[in-house]
């Protein structure tokens, strides 16, 4: 395996290099995933038919709560990386372990929201509006949880391993989909929540 000193660790194999062009291959259908789900329910945000509306259910607090954990753990994984870059192994996996414990964080929120929202009668059978905003907000959802798991696999790796061509590879592909799933919630913040409390 020939090593190239001159790019980032995560760059610096051949191999690597084409991991991480794979992987954004991998977020173009992810978008394609995400631009659908989010047409479906701008298609659908008026079919209430007698369930209730975003402005019936939307709570601000809970979700001004997951914007807040989320973006801190996108900022927190960038802090990973760097610390990655400057060869501080221990200062990456305290930010990594930091960043999936804001995941956790997150996760317990939306589900404190699912069970509101059937509380209040806004489940997958309601309506048009209810099926497609459960359906988004639950990939979004899965997706982190998903995140997490995976998060573990490579801070277990870092722990045994350190950080070597093939970790920091996995450790800097994972940031990009953690940031993606945080790009993803700026927009269900954006054009779900806060249109939908108006």
């Amino acid at each position: 395996m020939k090593i190239d000193q001159s790019l980032p660790l995560e760059y610096s194999t051949q191999q690597n290099q084409l991991n991480i062009l794979g992987f954004w291959v991998f977020i173009g259908a992810e978008i394609m995933l995400f631009g659908t789900l989010f047409a479906a329910y701008f298609v659908l945000v008026d079919r209430t038919g007698n369930g209730p509306t975003g402005a019936d259910i939307f709570e601000i607090t809970p979700v001004l709560f997951e914007t807040f954990i989320l973006l801190s753990s996108s900022f927190t994984i960038g802090l990973g990386i760097h610390a990655m870059r400057k060869g501080y192994t221990k200062a990456m996996i305290t930010f990594y372990v930091l960043t999936l414990l804001l995941g956790v964080a997150f996760i317990g929120f939306e589900v404190y929201e699912f069970i509101h929202y059937v509380h209040v009668g806004a489940g997958l059978q309601t309506s048009a509006f209810t099926a497609t905003l459960l359906t988004t907000l639950g990939t979004h959802g899965a997706h982190v949880t998903f995140g997490v798991f995976w998060g573990m696999f490579i801070v277990y790796q870092l722990i045994q391993r350190g950080v070597t061509p093939e970790t920091a590879n996995k450790s800097f592909i994972f940031s990009l989909y953690w940031h993606f799933l945080d790009v993803v919630w700026i927009f269900i913040f954006s054009f779900i929540y806060l249109k939908g409390m108006v």
